[in-house]
């Protein structure tokens, strides 16, 4: 069970008295002193939570997280600022932020965000190593299901029939313990598969 949580902040003083609150609570603590220091050695998956500053010098905390993004990996993040900033904290959660506190932050309230940013870390390796049991064939079935594609639609593009598709896609739904095509989109987005041709039709 991870309880890995990296700490982004420039101010030595808060970094060490983060650091500090959360060893005490069992937390496993790697810090950086900037965002570029912290990109340059993040693992390729994630393994914990980030707790990070939202205005540094040089690369800030949502351009930080933009990289994140871009690079496809689920990076739970709680943001940390001085000031309250509607705008910044809306494209920070709209990016997947777990939360958005104001300094100086209050003890309860920034464990409690990373015990549920940890929580999404989990959630992902379970559904990765479910993800992994699917065969090719079922990969490439839910690939067309996130696109919107309906079963006969499938069954002419993979060359087969609509019969096969309806057990492809049964088995899927199964093995990643999931009942809704909506469900299975959320999942493939945390997963980072994109639907077959780029887009829904």
């Amino acid at each position: 069970m991870s309880n890995k949580v990296y700490l982004v902040d420039d101010e030595p003083d808060l970094r060490r008295a983060i650091e500090r609150l959360l060893r005490a609570e069992g937390f496993k603590v790697e810090s950086h002193g900037s965002a570029l220091e912290f990109l340059a050695r993040l693992p390729a998956e994630a393994d914990g939570c980030v707790v990070m500053d939202l205005a540094m010098p040089g690369l800030d905390g949502l351009e930080a997280q933009e990289r994140l993004v871009a690079a496809s990996t689920r990076w739970p993040v709680v943001f940390l600022t001085g000031r309250g900033d509607i705008r910044s904290s809306v494209r920070a959660m709209k990016a997947g932020a777990v939360d958005f506190l104001t300094k100086p932050v209050k003890a309860e309230e920034l464990i409690a965000s990373v015990g549920l940013g940890l929580a999404r870390v989990r959630e992902v390796a379970d559904l990765r190593a479910r993800y992994a049991q699917l065969t090719p064939r079922e990969r490439e079935v839910m690939e067309h299901v996130i696109a919107g594609r309906l079963n006969k639609v499938i069954a002419a593009e993979l060359g087969t029939t609509e019969q096969t598709i309806k057990v492809h896609r049964s088995r899927v739904m199964e093995k990643l313990g999931i009942r809704s095509v909506a469900a299975l989109v959320t999942a493939a987005q945390r997963l980072g598969v994109s639907p077959a041709g780029g887009e829904a039709d």
